[in-house]
């Protein structure tokens, strides 16, 4: 479905809205959603496109995904997480993945960020290098 630019502007500008103190208010965003529902303007089902594409890229931008080959402790979570804290803001959730073909190392995902320190990682950008 092809959304028109008006219905991106007013979904934009409903997602600023809704926007404070640079995180999402759920309660803000749940009453305009209603009120689109409700009043039914041109193109609501355009706008309500564009504002669950603008939801959805927010949540991942505060989600982080850590992988590691082997699970991690207690203590390495915490660094990792009060690392990534201090990086990206203190709003993120987390989620920890064991993934062995990593051989070593972590990789990070935030949003589009990925921040990969893994020994996989560094074989295969040593492998393109030649």
């Amino acid at each position: 479905m092809k959304i028109s630019k008006v219905a991106k502007n007013t979904a934009n500008r409903i997602f600023r809205m809704c926007m404070a103190s640079g995180s999402l208010n759920e309660t803000l965003m749940r009453s305009a959603i209603q009120k689109l529902v409700t009043q039914k303007p041109r193109d609501y089902q355009g706008i309500l496109t564009a504002l669950k594409r603008s939801i959805r890229l927010e949540l991942a931008r505060k989600h982080a995904t850590i992988e590691s080959a082997a699970p991690l402790d207690l203590e390495e979570r915490s660094r990792a997480a009060d690392s990534l804290a201090a990086q990206y803001g203190n709003d993120l959730t987390f989620e920890y993945k064991v993934t062995p073909e990593l051989i070593g190392g972590l990789r990070v995902q935030v949003g589009n960020d990925v921040l990969d320190g893994s020994v996989k990682g560094r074989l295969d950008r040593l492998n393109n290098a030649f």
